[in-house]
């Protein structure tokens, strides 16, 4: 079945969206958050069906389920979208030429933007109230292991929409099968820009495959370093944070950097992370500062694969470094330009690292676990970029507006 009437009127849509006023918006927004909080068992409901064909042991199975509590967080994060200004119809830059022309270069929404996302049900919510407080109409193409709460979520929304007298193909959810994906990697004319969210394996295919502009959000290899002058209190708080906050999230440590002026300290530094039953890959010499200080049937020795690995999972590798610069270049190797951190109380070091590692968020003396655009002051986040064109890190509305030249004269003409 062609998808091309679908797009079509979803570009329709997002024409009526400059004309509507930011106190609009927001009404809109703060409605729908109240229909999420209202209809709260109908989506948990669909959830559980989705939850039912899911082994839990899957790393994607945290990231599918919806709670009550989980469903009150998405709320908020709405509402904080809709008290936060509007994107829109910024002067970016303002200039008289000799001439006497009026140059300006201001804000607007891109129109249609589409994403590709995995088992996320969430981010039906995010990207349809950050698409519609910066003017944009959305295509959402969800997995199929999330469709059952996908479907109820944008019931939901376009409910709101119609009651406001707006389009409902303002927000349009494709059939989760593959022709859907195939067709939207290809909907030139109609889909101004694609965000693929998800692992590194679907990234990677958009990226190969469409023919409309890609923003990539990168998986997140995440490193800490704890630097030889790192403070201990302060190492485990972060690393345990990092790893066990939520480890099915892009921004879950993956790998722990240690001096091995610090190996010592190592059995400090890891001990919150029994609590989690963290599986934890150890080279050699971090082996054998663990042996007989953590959980034996929880600590393995390290190979080739558990570096540049995200495990999404409680698992987490442990490489011994014998400086600065070899932490460096092992990210440099191994990292995915999403987050990184350092901890140290060597100034000299911080600024190295921040200056020296190439990725969207760069950390000193906190965790990683902070990359997400709600906790960035964005209100929520369509994403984490790790690319470097347009937008890089988590993006907010200003990352999902573009920009137009408008010049106003008197008459002039160019010689």
């Amino acid at each position: 079945m062609s998808l091309t009437p679908i797009f079509a009127a979803v570009q329709e849509a997002s024409r009526q969206l400059p004309a509507l006023s930011d106190a609009r918006i927001n009404q809109v927004l703060e409605a729908v958050a109240d229909a999420a909080l209202a209809q709260t068992e109908h989506i948990l409901s669909e959830n559980r069906k989705d939850l039912a064909r899911m082994d839990p042991a899957n790393p994607k199975y945290d990231r599918l389920k919806l709670t009550e509590e989980r469903l009150k967080g998405i709320a908020s994060d709405m509402r904080n979208v809709a008290s936060l200004p509007s994107p829109l119809g910024r002067v970016l830059k303002d200039n008289v030429l000799p001439n006497g022309l009026h140059i300006r270069r201001v804000s607007v929404p891109f129109g249609v933007i589409g994403i590709i996302y995995e088992a996320r049900p969430n981010v039906t919510f995010d990207v349809f109230s950050l698409c519609l407080k910066s003017g944009n109409a959305c295509v959402l193409k969800g997995g199929s292991d999330a469709d059952c709460s996908n479907r109820a979520i944008i019931g939901i929304i376009r409910q709101v929409l119609e009651a406001f007298g707006l389009s409902p193909h303002v927000a349009e959810l494709l059939p989760a099968d593959r022709e859907s994906t195939a067709q939207l990697l290809h909907a030139e004319g109609y889909v101004d820009l694609l965000i693929p969210r998800g692992s590194g394996e679907l990234i990677r295919f958009v990226r190969q495959n469409a023919s409309i502009p890609v923003i990539e959000t990168g998986a997140g290899i995440c490193h800490t370093f704890f630097d030889r002058t790192g403070d201990l209190k302060k190492g485990a708080a972060i690393v345990n944070n990092a790893k066990t906050r939520r480890v099915s999230v892009c921004n879950a440590l993956d790998c722990l950097l240690v001096d091995k002026e610090r190996l010592p300290d190592l059995p400090a530094l890891c001990a919150p992370l029994q609590q989690s039953h963290v599986l934890i890959y150890a080279d050699e010499q971090a082996q054998a500062a663990l042996n007989g200080h953590y959980p034996a049937d929880l600590l393995l020795p390290s190979v080739p694969e558990s570096y540049g690995t995200e495990f999404l999972d409680y698992k987490m590798a442990v490489k011994t470094v014998g400086s600065l610069e070899e932490a460096l270049a092992h990210i440099r190797r191994y990292g995915s330009k999403h987050s990184e951190s350092i901890v140290t109380e060597d100034s000299g070091h911080a600024a190295r690292f921040c200056r020296d590692v190439d990725a969207a968020c760069v950390y000193v003396n906190a965790p990683t676990s902070f990359t997400d655009g709600a906790q960035f002051g964005l209100g929520a986040e369509i994403g984490i970029s790790t690319q470097k064109l347009h937008a890089r890190g988590p993006m907010g509305l200003e990352e999902i507006t573009t920009y137009k030249w408008v010049i106003e004269g008197n008459g002039q003409i160019r010689k």
